[in-house]
């Protein structure tokens, strides 16, 4: 599932977007940001897709060899441990998965099966392959790590593979390293007793609203947030402060005084390591100091109330 910091991310890019493009239109941006994050989810499905992909070439592969004239003796008894692989067999079984595909329309591999084909390849010729495939032990345990590395190895490198999820989806270039590690989570806690089924985008419906409520209260205070920044930075005009961290300072503002059941040193924290992610090497520590001051302000003068968690 989407957690809060990338959240945070796809609520920076689209205030980002919205600023440089000069576009006022609110709601408009707020649609294309919940479509954005609706699509990351579909870029986690066609990647554990994508598992299930390779190995059924794997096996159409292993039965037209078995319908050669000349089959070797290799060829009429081939090792099928990786067709017999027990969590993409899960994933192949899915429901759930199948459900989602084609209930959106998924049929990129279908449509695209060249780089189906790129990943065994590249698959067949590795050292974590040669090695699985000459494992004697017969056990959910090795399947689900050989699936691993082969992910990590493999898939999630490809470069061919992600410049074709960029033209898919321009949004998905940022989005790649978070679904990568969700995949990864994915099939650690995959159980082998039980049937494989897709998780929800969000954690929780607040988690959903964040999203909303985030973004346009951003927006809409934007302007009084830059008045309170630039009263805070007296050595900085305001067209001197990166577009990048001014937007990350209002963005923790506002979760300053419209989300009283966040903690404000946990506002800091993350938009923190926001800037380190998305702007320069010093951003963190004027970002930091100016939040600081601002939320000490905030709380003298009654404008951040919190409560509940948002207390600790």
């Amino acid at each position: 599932m989407i957690n809060r910091r990338h959240i945070r991310v796809k609520v920076m890019q689209s205030v980002y977007a919205m600023q440089q493009s000069h576009n006022d239109d609110i709601v408009k941006e707020e649609k294309f940001l919940k479509h954005s994050i609706q699509k990351m989810y579909d870029l986690y499905v066609l990647n554990l897709q994508l598992l299930v992909e390779v190995q059924k070439l794997a096996n159409k592969r292993i039965a037209l060899a078995k319908k050669k004239i000349l089959a070797t003796k290799e060829e009429l008894n081939p090792n099928t441990k990786f067709i017999d692989n027990k969590l993409i067999n899960l994933l192949n079984e899915s429901v759930s998965l199948e459900g989602y595909l084609e209930l959106n329309k998924l049929n990129y591999w279908e449509l695209d099966d060249e780089y189906v084909k790129i990943l065994l390849d590249e698959l067949q010729k590795s050292d974590i392959y040669e090695k699985y495939m000459n494992t004697v032990e017969d056990s959910y345990n090795v399947d689900r790590a050989f699936v691993i590395d082969f992910f990590k190895e493999i898939v999630a490198p490809n470069e061919k593979l992600a410049d074709y999820f960029e033209d898919k989806m321009i949004t998905w270039v940022d989005d790649i390293p978070f679904v990568n590690t969700w995949i990864v989570k994915t099939l650690n806690k995959q159980s082998p007793k039980k049937p494989f089924i897709l998780g929800s985008l969000y954690k929780d419906n607040q988690d959903k609203i964040f999203v909303s409520d985030l973004f346009t209260k951003t927006m809409l205070n934007q302007h009084k947030y830059e008045e309170d920044i630039i009263a805070k930075t007296p050595n900085w005009e305001a067209d001197r402060i990166a577009d990048i961290d001014m937007i990350i300072i209002k963005m923790a503002i506002t979760e300053f005084l419209h989300f009283p059941s966040i903690p404000s040193r946990v506002s800091i924290n993350e938009y923190i390591e926001l800037a380190k992610d998305y702007s320069t090497n010093k951003s963190g520590y004027f970002i930091n100091g100016v939040l600081d001051k601002l939320a000490k302000d905030y709380l003298s003068s009654n404008q951040m109330v919190k409560i509940g968690r948002g207390l600790l």
